[in-house]
């Protein structure tokens, strides 16, 4: 198993690119389901959930061509309506090709994803409105069995927030007869990236980017061509590690506007920002303060940034409190950066991060994707060597972490 060992004490400095994001990647991938013509996309990242994705729709009959960060996919021959626990399992964004496939062939069998480290996210949202749309639906061994000659437009309320259930419905809608109305829905910028894609492919969609998204169904969509929007977590990742190692550093191919409340906690905890255009430039001028936070959806503080943060406030002057407000679990980080001298006291949903002078390096464990993260920065600043265990969890979300790292002065080495 591969680790990652971190000689800590250099301060980031220099350029980095950003990479396409993620989070908008897998569902625009999905989106090709939808359609028996080309998708060309542009800017994508070379991440393991994204070849799991593609592997996924291999298997489904997708052609699936990669050139440099350059994809095409062609849905014309699918043949294989199902996504099995092997896939969902390691990846829980493949229940998104639940919506697509009952749009466009009437039927899907997806597997129900099995626990996830950082708390429940219920797939119960995208059932219940792939019915409100006149999908039949049963549970069957462990997989959601859907099918319908035509799903029908439908008024669809959200109890919870979903950025996956809006995505999913969002989908499914563009194929469906008559009008969709998706309200509670999810703001998210990777929501509004995947709108544009399937606007781009000729649905009818407005009002993404606010909780009431309007969908018309059509016939049919065409192929397109769409670039992958810039990585708004990574990029807050790199931004983070820059403040906490007291460096100067320039994202570039990155966007400002959809970083607003982090960039606006860097600011609190003394960071100097400047952007221009598509780049972003931070220089931290000694240690850091501590900032209180409470993650929320968009467009609040995102809970995909809170571990890189709590690192962060290990190393500030004074105290902050953290409260997670959308996954119960999402302190997994904490016992890993107690190993290195952290203070932290948990309370519910609640922890209190009392700053110290100085982290000691030590061995420690990656629990999820942006524990990871948070895990890189503590070692980053940490005294003498840390090593990071269970390194698979980066590669899902980070393209070559160490290497843009390195580039920036880290002195990081991946190891077996």
């Amino acid at each position: 198993m591969q680790k990652l060992a971190i000689q800590g004490g250099n301060r980031l400095n220099g350029e980095v690119r950003i990479s396409g994001a993620k989070n908008a990647a897998l569902p625009i991938m999905c989106a090709a389901l939808l359609t028996a013509d080309e998708l060309r996309l542009d800017n994508m990242p070379d991440l393991h959930d994204v070849a799991t994705m593609r592997k996924l729709l291999e298997q489904m009959g997708v052609k699936a061509v990669l050139q440099g960060n350059q994809m095409t996919l062609h849905g014309a021959h699918v043949d294989k309506l199902e996504a099995p626990y092997d896939m969902v399992k390691t990846m829980r964004a493949a229940v998104l090709v639940l919506g697509p496939l009952v749009a466009r062939f009437g039927e899907a069998r997806v597997s129900l994803p099995g626990g996830c480290a950082i708390g429940s996210r219920p797939v119960d949202l995208h059932i219940k409105g792939l019915q409100a749309m006149g999908a039949e639906i049963s549970i069957e061994h462990g997989y959601i069995h859907a099918r319908a000659k035509r799903l029908k437009g439908a008024r669809i309320f959200f109890d919870i927030v979903s950025v996956t259930g809006t995505e999913n419905l969002m989908m499914a809608a563009t194929l469906a007869d008559g009008v969709t109305l998706l309200e509670n829905a999810a703001r998210e910028p990777e929501v509004v990236d995947l709108a544009h894609c399937l606007r781009a492919m000729g649905a009818k969609i407005s009002g993404d980017g606010t909780d009431t998204i309007t969908i018309t169904g059509a016939d049919k969509l065409h192929g397109a061509s769409h670039r992958i929007m810039p990585d708004r977590i990574e990029s807050g990742t790199f931004l983070v590690a820059a403040a906490a190692s007291g460096g100067s550093i320039t994202l570039t191919d990155t966007r400002a506007d959809i970083l607003d409340t982090v960039l606006e906690k860097l600011t609190e905890a003394g960071a100097q920002i400047r952007v221009e255009g598509d780049r972003i430039h931070l220089q931290m001028n000694g240690r850091p303060k501590s900032v209180n936070l409470r993650t929320a959806p968009y467009p609040a503080f995102p809970t995909d940034m809170q571990a890189q943060f709590m690192a962060l406030n290990t190393i500030a002057e004074g105290s902050a409190m953290m409260v997670e407000t959308i996954f119960e679990n999402r302190f997994m980080h904490v016992q890993e950066m107690r190993r290195l001298g952290a203070q932290i006291d948990i309370e519910g949903n609640t922890a209190l991060v009392r700053g110290v002078t100085h982290l000691e390096g030590a061995t420690v464990m990656a629990t999820d994707l942006r524990a990871s993260a948070s895990l890189v920065i503590a070692g980053l600043v940490a005294q003498g060597e840390t090593v990071i265990d269970r390194i698979y969890h980066l590669d899902r979300g980070y393209e070559h972490i160490e290497a843009k790292l390195s580039q920036l002065g880290a002195n990081i080495r991946r190891i077996k």
